[in-house]
């Protein structure tokens, strides 16, 4: 049977479709709290429940309430600015860790390990990973501050490339690896083709364009090259270049060239 596909968040599903939160008409005030970086989002969801933000003069406390470009809005009694820029970090995530708000197994998240590096200036915004990597797989994952990249970077019709290194078990050859450059059947349907090549000890990269789960282990696995270790080099353009468990931001040249994004100031 066919696997069934998980239904992306509800922010998600808005920013792919616009005219939605996210846009320049309204957005949801937590939301916009943390994407301008002013509280972090489960702080603005609690902050807004408690009565102490504003917004054009009324007290809110629904996270989802609305507010519009031009619209005073106070926490605290404070004014802040909810004007905001897109930002993206990399980050190397290290095995053992899962792409999730929380893990029922307690070992930790993504969240939590990003966290724990991130300067306060940067702590304060709300940030969603762009994609999901697996609990032991290790490597690129981007972070952003704009649901309109992440919508972007992982909308299937974009085909933006992943480049993965995989340590498999057996010996890869070009022949097990053919049907991987033409496209293997996987039991949720035919992969795009991929551009798979050998590197040593046992070793191979594999880049392709598309984002269905554990699907790089899944087509290795279709060549009998099981994969022991995976690691991700590179999402488009942008390519991993700092230590495990540390992060860096992009600058707003590497999102246009590496990842198609224009980045965006949104009022």
């Amino acid at each position: 049977m066919p696997r069934k596909r998980k239904h992306a968040p509800k922010w998600l599903e808005a920013a792919r479709q616009g005219g939605r939160p996210g846009e320049t008409t309204f957005d949801w005030i937590s939301r916009a709290l943390a994407r301008a970086g002013v509280i972090p989002l489960r702080d603005a969801e609690a902050a807004v429940q408690a009565g102490r933000v504003q917004v054009a003069g009324r007290t809110v406390t629904a996270p989802i309430s609305l507010v519009r470009p031009g619209d005073e809005v106070r926490v605290d009694g404070k004014v802040v600015s909810i004007a905001a820029t897109t930002r993206c970090l990399m980050f190397h995530k290290p095995a053992g860790i899962v792409t999730a708000g929380s893990d029922p197994e307690g070992i930790g998240t993504v969240f939590e390990a990003l966290g724990r590096v991130l300067p306060p200036e940067l702590a304060r915004y709300g940030w969603h990973a762009i994609g999901r990597l697996d609990r032991d797989t290790t490597g690129l994952l981007l972070f952003t501050n704009d649901e309109k990249l992440v919508a972007h970077a992982t909308l299937p019709e974009r085909h933006l490339p992943k480049r993965y290194v995989a340590q498999v078990q057996g010996t890869p050859t070009d022949e097990k690896l053919d049907p991987l450059r033409r496209g293997v059947m996987l039991q949720d349907g035919l992969a795009r083709p991929a551009r798979a090549e050998i590197r040593a000890d046992c070793r191979v990269e594999l880049t392709i364009t598309e984002g269905r789960n554990h699907q790089v282990k899944r087509m290795l696995s279709a060549v009998k090259l099981p994969v022991v270790q995976l690691h991700r080099e590179a999402v488009g353009g942008v390519v991993l270049d700092v230590p495990e468990g540390a992060f860096r931001e992009l600058s707003a040249e590497e999102i246009e060239a590496g990842l198609g994004f224009t980045p965006r100031t949104i009022p």
